[in-house]
């Protein structure tokens, strides 16, 4: 049997992310948003959702641009903390350690520290009620060293990921891989016509 939790915005997993922007002085500045995930394929993009509230509501507005910085599990605390404090309140990025970098690509800049980032240009922006969307084209994709394998490859147990749990008010650290996607699934049964990307 199941419970019922009504309309609530509960699924796993969500992500942390940290946002880099500029504000209108040019000063870099960062929040952690968990409303967020990959939406389009051609041309690549991502889509965060944030308050009006927000100071990088405004700066994406402004700037037309953002970038989703990546963190490992070991930073969960600076993840935490950027977004618990308002960037018109502290310079987050330097209270964090963290050090901003311009992007050549965007107007956004990106903090060196975690291992993968997505410069983004702003493509849309809908309105949904609380939250807006903002749907973000990736220009490119920077990885450290660290975290790509010996095939060249983005390697996600070398990196790992920070997800956040919003019922529980938690994040959590990556875990075991589970199997080989679209193998994995000719063990439970034949595989019909249809490919992936078609259903």
């Amino acid at each position: 049997m199941k419970k019922s939790f009504g309309p609530k915005t509960l699924l796993f997993p969500t992500p942390a992310w940290v946002i880099g922007t500029y504000d209108p002085a040019g000063k870099p500045n960062i929040m952690t948003v968990a409303w967020g995930g990959i939406c389009c394929s051609s041309p690549p993009c991502v889509a965060i959702s944030l308050r009006k509230a927000t100071a990088t509501y405004g700066y994406i507005v402004e700037r037309k641009a953002f970038t989703v910085n990546v963190p490992s599990p070991h930073q969960v605390a600076q993840v935490d903390h950027a977004g618990m404090v308002s960037g018109r309140h502290e310079d987050k990025v330097a209270v964090l350690g963290l050090t901003a970098t311009r992007s050549e690509l965007v107007d956004a800049p990106y903090m060196a520290e975690f291992p993968m980032v997505l410069e983004c240009r702003l493509l849309h922006t809908l309105e949904i009620g609380l939250h807006t969307q903002f749907v973000g084209e990736i220009l490119d994709v920077k990885l450290d060293e660290a975290a790509i394998d010996g095939a060249g490859k983005p390697d996600l147990g070398r990196m790992g990921a920070v997800i956040f749990a919003p019922e529980q008010r938690a994040y959590f650290g990556l875990g075991e891989p589970l199997g080989a996607a679209f193998s994995i699934g000719k063990t439970v049964a034949p595989l019909g016509r249809k490919q992936p990307d078609q259903e």
